[in-house]
């Protein structure tokens, strides 16, 4: 008769940012809280998975409004619903995972019964969110046919776009939910800091007016802007699916570096605080 298997959790020898290996051991975890998730988000709704549509057009609709016909924002020679459509949709996603990544630990029942690596809680919507963001995308396709703009070969890099808008996200919900499990300030402070966010970030107005404005420093301000990751990220949607302009690569390259930095150290910060969760919580 064969023995029972014992199986030993023990603390880890050494420093490790994030174990890989063991994420990928609890993959089947992963799986099932995405499509939790996903489920729960349309469970008794009537339009379902529309509702992913309707939120960034119903935004494009005023911000066409107030901003593209009253206030009259340039937007760089693009139809302005599709020039706000464009951006909306990286945009929608990026926020919709900061919040539910920073108040993903809070009242998480989880932490204190059962153990997994903590990890995949802010991460969790960081990944289930991407259904909502591909559906909104397709809707891109339709505006795009409507207006008769075409897709240009730039359309290649919209996979780095969308890895660089997932690391910005994942980064700072790493960073968010472990600050807001102890201050609970934090879940308060989201909604002030997202708007800051929205309108720091090229949504209603083109980059390009950074160097219209200041044309003697427009180049070296537009590299300290492309720190913002998101920055490059929505102007490069813009480029990749419309193509008015190149690809904004002086916004890119700072902003891919500014979101490796925040990723690591959102992590590194997570991985700092996880041990206390439990008793925090």
């Amino acid at each position: 008769m064969s023995q029972p298997r014992t199986i030993v959790i023990a603390p880890k020898r050494g420093f490790q940012l994030i174990d890989w290996r063991e994420l990928w051991a609890y993959r089947d975890l992963i799986y099932f809280l995405v499509r939790r998730d996903v489920k729960v988000r349309y469970v008794q709704s009537v339009l379902g998975f529309l509702w992913a549509i309707i939120r960034p057009l119903s935004t494009m609709v005023v911000f066409t409004v107030v901003f593209g016909r009253l206030a009259e924002i340039p937007s760089d020679g693009i139809p302005y619903p599709i020039f706000s459509y464009a951006a909306l949709v990286p945009w929608t996603y990026f926020s919709s995972s900061l919040t539910a990544a920073t108040g993903s630990l809070v009242g998480n029942n989880l932490l204190s019964k059962v153990y997994f690596p903590r990890l995949i809680i802010p991460l969790n919507p960081v990944l289930s969110n991407l259904v909502d963001f591909a559906i909104a995308l397709s809707m891109v396709g339709v505006i795009m046919a409507f207006y008769g703009i075409a897709p240009t070969a730039a359309i290649a890099f919209l996979p780095f776009l969308v890895l660089l808008m997932m690391l910005t996200a994942s980064g700072l919900g790493m960073w968010l939910s472990a600050m807001a499990i102890q201050y609970r300030d934090v879940k308060f402070m989201l909604g002030f800091l997202s708007s800051i966010l929205m309108y720091a970030a090229p949504v209603v107005w083109p980059a390009s007016l950074i160097a219209d404005k200041f044309p003697e420093h427009g180049a070296t301000l537009r590299l300290l802007y492309g720190i913002y990751p998101m920055a490059g990220v929505i102007e490069g949607f813009r480029a990749a699916l419309i193509g008015a302009r190149p690809m904004p690569w002086d916004l890119i390259v700072p902003g891919a570096i500014s979101a490796l930095v925040i990723w690591l150290s959102g992590a590194l910060y997570f991985r700092q605080r996880e041990r206390f969760f439990a008793d925090i919580f």
